[in-house]
């Protein structure tokens, strides 16, 4: 697996609605996300949630996955945000990124083609199994859980 600073090629295919929109890229050398582009035009009203379509679609390694995450500064501004934070986009989807917008402000949110929407990030995946077993080792949190720790 390649350092987390050298970088891995990521397959992308234009779709047809997708033709003249910038691929996803970092907007500073040492940015963890690439911003990604709306391919279309819509009003997202308040509460309203939709999945905007990005124009593309892509062929991601195995061994990685893309997260979808937000926008901070449409956070902050307009309430625009992702209801799954982060997304996950597995290595074996090949269809069309999507991005799940919801409108959590008070004001319809305009989006434009070619909008920055939100972030992909380049993570590894690291696979699991679980193993049944009769009990579990102790430690000082126990079974503490939901503020347990503190306020």
């Amino acid at each position: 697996m390649p350092s987390p600073l050298t970088p891995i090629d990521i397959q992308l295919k234009r779709l047809p609605h997708g033709e003249g929109l910038p691929v996803p890229a970092y907007a500073t050398a040492q940015a963890a996300g690439m911003d990604v582009v709306s391919a279309e035009e819509l009003i997202l009203q308040p509460g309203g949630r939709h999945a905007v379509a990005t124009g593309f679609a892509m062929a991601i390694p195995q061994g990685y996955e893309v997260q979808v995450r937000p926008r901070s500064g449409l956070a902050l501004k307009h309430g625009i945000s992702l209801p799954n934070t982060p997304g996950t986009i597995d290595a074996d989807y090949r269809g069309e990124l999507k991005i799940i917008l919801i409108n959590l402000g008070d004001a319809p949110f305009p989006i434009q083609r070619g909008d920055r929407i939100a972030q992909l990030v380049v993570a590894p995946v690291q696979l699991a199994s679980f193993v049944e077993v009769d009990r579990l080792d102790d430690t000082a949190r126990g079974q503490g859980g939901f503020g347990s720790t503190g306020v």
